[in-house]
C-alpha cells in the first residue's frame, strides 16, 4: 500500500514516475541519504515535495552510485536546495567523486549561493597555485573545506550547523603510548641533569660553611658604662678589677699577678648579665667580640670548632680585648658518651682556646648562662673560669634605682614615687621593670595624657603581675557572685591570718586563665619563709573553696579552686618531705618525685602528714570565714559593684563592718530589761555592707 501510494503521488511528475518504474525493485540510498532526504523534506516549502522525499528515502535501498547520481540530477531540476543539503550531509567518500561535486555546483548556481559559499574561496586558491601538485599540497580539497566549514559553522546561508542539519563528526582513536614514552624520556633527562649538578651544589654549600670568607670583626662599645647598670652593685664591684687591668695591665703584671682568664656570669634571665659584659668593654674602651652559643652549631661536622678558632684568632690580633659568649650552656653542657661528634669537637676546641698549650695573653673571656649546674666540669675549673659572678634579682633598693633610671627617660607626673613601685614589685628583674615603665608610657599615650602618672604605672604593674584583662569575657550574675565570694574568702583570710602576706589587690575581672585573682605582695624582700608563714599561705589558698562551701553549700562548690588546691598541696608536701617541718616524718629530706628515694611505707606516712596539714588549714580557714561572715558578705558585694579593690580599701571595708557590729552590740546593751524580750533595732547585714563600701572608691577608681 505504501509503494502504490508513492507511485500515485509521483504521477504528478512523469519523469519521476519513469524513474521509479525502472528502479522500484532497487533499494534506497544508504543511511546517510535517508537522513539527508528527511532534512531536505523539512526544508521544502511544498508539503507535497516533502512527502515524496520521505517516501523515496524510505523505499529505495541498495542503490548504486549511478542511481544516486541520476536521482540527484532529478532533484536538481525540481529542488536544488535538497541536493545541496544531501551533498553536505553525505559521507566524505562521496565528496571526492566528480559527478556528485558537479551536481552540487549546479545546485549552488541555481539557487545563486555560489558567491557566498566557501567553495568559491577554495577554487580561487586552487587557481592561484602554481601546479596541481602544489595545489593538492597547499589547498585542501573541496570536500575537506566543506567538512571544515560545517564543523566551524562558517556557512552564511544557515544550511550548515542548524537544528535540522546537524554536523557530522568523524573521530579516530589516538594512540597515547608515543606521547607517554616522550614524557618519560623528558623526565628521565631532567633527573639525570639534576643528579649531575647536585654534587657541585653540595660542595659549594660545604665549602661555604667551612671556610671563613670574612675575618671576625669586633664591635667598639660606646656609651655603655657601669653607671647605666643599677641594682647589681656587688657584681659591679667584682668586675671593677677587670676594668682596671684592661686600662693599665702593667699595674698588675709588675708584681707578678695574673688576671683571671675567664669570668662566668650566672643568674636568672633579665638581671643584666649581657649589659655587664658590655659595660666592662665600654669602661675599658677595648674591642668587644660577641657571640651566642647557638651560633657555633651547624649541620656540617667541624663548623663549630672552626668558628671557635676564628673567634679567638681574631681576638688575639686585637688584644687586649673581651670575648663574650652568651648562653654558653648551648655548647658547654656536660659531655655524655652518646653526644654527637660535632658537639664534642666544639667543646674540646673551646677548652683548648681557654687553657691550652698556647696562652691567650690579653684576651678576657666572659660567658653568661642561666644554668651553671649544666656546664661541663672541665669548662668551669680554675684556669678557664677563675671567677664566677652571680647576678641575682634586685632587692628593694636595687629596684628603686632601676625604676629611677628608666623613669628618667620618660615624662612623668610629680606624684610618681619609685619607692612605692619598688616595694610593690618583688621578684622582678631589671628587664621586667624596664618593660613596666614602657607599658605605662604606652598606656599614657593611648589615654592622651601629657605625662606618665602613678595610675599608668599601677596598670602596667597589674598587667605584668596578674596578666591582661579579658574585657570580652561575659560573666553571668551567678558566676560573678560565685567569683566574688571565692576571691573575697581569699582576701579576708589573708588579712585576718597572722603571718600571711599583705593583700595588694583583689579583682573579679578575668585575667589570663583566671576569672578572678587576689594578689599578695610582701612588705620587704623575703629570703626565707617560716613555718607560720607557710601554714598561713596554705590557709589563704584553701579559703576560696571554704567560702564557696559556706555560702552555697557543699554541692555547689565549683572547679575554680583547682589551682589553689595544687599550690596548697605542693607547699604542704615540701614542708613534710623537704623542709623537715613534720614531727611524724622528722627532719629528713625525701625526693618525692623519685620512687627510689623512699619506701612505700614512708611515702604513705608523708601522704598522711600532707593530708593532715591540708585538713587542719581548711578547717581553720572555714572557721575564720564563719566567724566573720558579715565581712565576707560585705566584701563580696563590694567586689560585685566595683570589680576591683585595693588592699587598703579592703581593710577599710572590714573596719567599717566591725564598727557596725560594735554599734549593734552597744545598742543591744543599752536596752533595759532582758535582751531576749525586747531586741533593739540593729543594723542589718545588707546595711552593714552598704555602709562598709569604701567612701573613696568613686573618687579614686582603680585603673585596670
Amino acid at each position: 500500500m505504501a509503494w502504490a501510494q508513492l507511485v500515485r503521488r509521483a504521477r504528478i511528475f512523469p519523469k519521476h514516475h519513469r524513474f521509479l518504474a525502472n528502479h522500484h525493485r532497487s533499494t534506497v540510498l544508504a543511511a546517510d541519504l535517508n537522513s539527508l532526504a528527511l532534512s531536505a523534506g523539512g526544508i521544502l516549502k511544498d508539503r507535497k515535495y516533502s512527502g515524496i522525499t520521505e517516501n523515496l528515502t524510505r523505499k529505495l535501498k541498495h542503490t548504486d552510485s549511478s542511481a544516486e547520481i541520476a536521482l540527484s540530477r532529478e532533484y536538481n531540476k525540481v529542488n536544488p536546495n535538497s541536493v545541496i543539503v544531501w551533498y553536505e550531509r553525505s559521507s566524505p567518500q562521496k565528496w571526492y567523486k566528480p559527478a556528485f561535486l558537479a551536481e552540487y555546483l549546479k545546485a549552488l548556481v541555481k539557487v545563486d549561493k555560489l558567491d557566498e559559499h566557501e567553495l568559491l574561496v577554495t577554487l580561487r586558491k586552487g587557481v592561484e597555485s602554481k601546479t596541481g601538485i602544489d595545489n593538492a599540497r597547499s589547498v585542501p580539497s573541496p570536500a575537506a573545506t566543506l567538512h571544515n566549514s560545517s564543523i566551524e559553522g562558517m556557512s552564511k546561508s544557515g544550511v550548515l550547523g542548524s537544528a535540522s542539519s546537524p554536523i557530522h563528526m568523524i573521530t579516530s582513536d589516538v594512540d597515547i603510548r608515543p606521547r607517554l614514552w616522550q614524557l618519560f624520556r623528558l623526565i628521565l633527562l631532567l633527573y639525570i641533569v639534576i643528579s649531575s649538578l647536585e654534587p657541585f651544589t653540595e660542595d659549594q654549600q660545604i665549602s661555604k660553611g667551612l671556610r671563613s670568607n670574612e675575618e671576625v670583626q669586633p664591635s667598639i662599645v660606646k656609651g655603655t658604662t657601669f653607671d647605666d647598670i643599677k641594682g647589681v652593685d656587688e657584681a659591679k664591684a667584682e668586675l671593677q678589677e677587670i676594668v682596671q687591668y684592661l686600662k693599665d695591665p702593667k699595674r698588675f703584671t709588675v708584681l707578678g699577678g695574673k688576671l683571671p682568664k675567664g669570668i662566668l656570669l650566672t643568674g636568672p634571665p633579665g638581671t643584666g648579665k649581657t649589659m655587664l659584659a658590655r659595660a666592662i668593654a665600654g669602661e675599658a674602651g677595648v674591642p668587644f667580640f660577641y657571640a651566642s652559643g647557638s651560633e657555633f652549631e651547624e649541620m656540617f661536622v667541624g663548623v663549630g670548632a672552626r668558628r671557635i678558632r676564628d673567634l679567638f684568632g681574631a681576638a688575639k690580633k686585637h688584644a687586649p680585648c673581651i670575648v663574650f659568649i652568651d648562653e654558653i650552656d648551648a655548647i658547654g653542657g656536660m659531655r655524655e658518651p652518646t653526644d654527637h661528634q660535632d658537639a664534642r669537637m666544639t667543646l674540646n676546641q673551646l677548652l683548648v682556646e681557654l687553657d691550652g698549650f698556647q696562652q691567650n695573653e690579653g684576651v678576657i673571656f666572659i660567658a653568661a648562662t642561666n644554668f651553671p649546674q649544666s656546664l661541663d666540669k672541665a669548662l668551669v675549673r680554675p684556669g678557664r673560669f677563675d671567677q664566677q659572678v652571680d647576678v641575682p634579682y634586685p632587692d628593694v633598693e636595687g629596684r628603686r634605682q632601676i625604676l629611677e633610671l628608666y623613669l628618667s627617660k620618660v615624662v612623668t607626673d610629680k606624684d610618681v614615687d619609685p619607692s612605692v613601685l619598688a616595694r610593690g614589685t618583688p621578684g622582678l628583674a631589671g628587664a621586667d621593670l624596664a618593660n613596666l615603665v614602657n607599658v605605662a608610657a604606652l598606656k599614657a599615650a593611648m589615654d592622651g595624657s601629657m605625662a606618665v602618672t602613678m595610675q599608668n604605672l599601677d596598670y602596667a604593674k597589674d598587667r605584668l603581675l596578674m596578666g591582661n584583662e579579658r574585657k570580652t569575657a561575659v560573666l553571668t550574675g551567678k558566676s560573678k557572685q560565685g567569683t566574688a565570694y571565692h576571691e573575697g574568702g581569699h582576701a579576708l583570710v589573708a588579712i585576718l591570718t597572722e603571718g600571711a602576706m599583705p593583700v595588694h589587690k583583689a579583682t573579679i575581672i578575668p585575667r589570663g586563665a583566671a576569672l578572678g585573682m587576689v594578689l599578695q605582695l610582701p612588705e620587704d624582700d623575703k629570703l626565707n619563709l617560716s613555718r607560720k608563714q607557710m601554714l598561713a599561705a596554705i590557709r589563704v589558698s584553701l579559703a576560696g573553696r571554704a567560702a564557696e562551701e559556706i555560702i552555697f553549700g557543699d554541692s555547689e562548690v565549683t572547679s575554680g579552686a583547682s589551682n589553689d588546691l595544687e599550690k596548697a598541696t605542693e607547699l604542704a608536701r615540701k614542708m613534710v618531705a623537704y623542709y623537715g617541718m613534720s614531727t611524724t616524718v622528722g627532719p629528713i629530706v625525701h625526693d618525692y618525685k623519685s620512687s627510689e628515694s623512699m619506701s612505700t611505707e614512708t611515702r604513705h606516712i608523708v601522704e598522711s602528714e600532707v593530708r593532715r596539714l591540708l585538713d587542719e588549714a581548711y578547717e581553720d580557714a572555714k572557721q575564720t570565714l564563719i566567724t566573720h561572715k558579715e565581712e565576707l558578705h560585705a566584701l563580696a558585694r563590694a567586689l560585685i559593684e566595683h570589680e576591683t579593690l585595693t588592699g587598703t580599701q579592703i581593710k577599710e571595708l572590714i573596719a567599717k563592718v566591725n564598727t557596725c557590729k560594735e554599734r549593734r552590740l552597744l545598742a543591744i546593751d543599752s536596752v533595759p530589761g532582758s535582751l531576749g524580750k525586747q531586741p533593739a533595732p540593729a543594723v542589718s547585714v545588707a546595711e552593714a555592707g552598704a555602709a562598709a563600701a569604701p567612701t573613696n572608691m568613686a573618687a579614686q577608681p582603680v585603673q585596670s
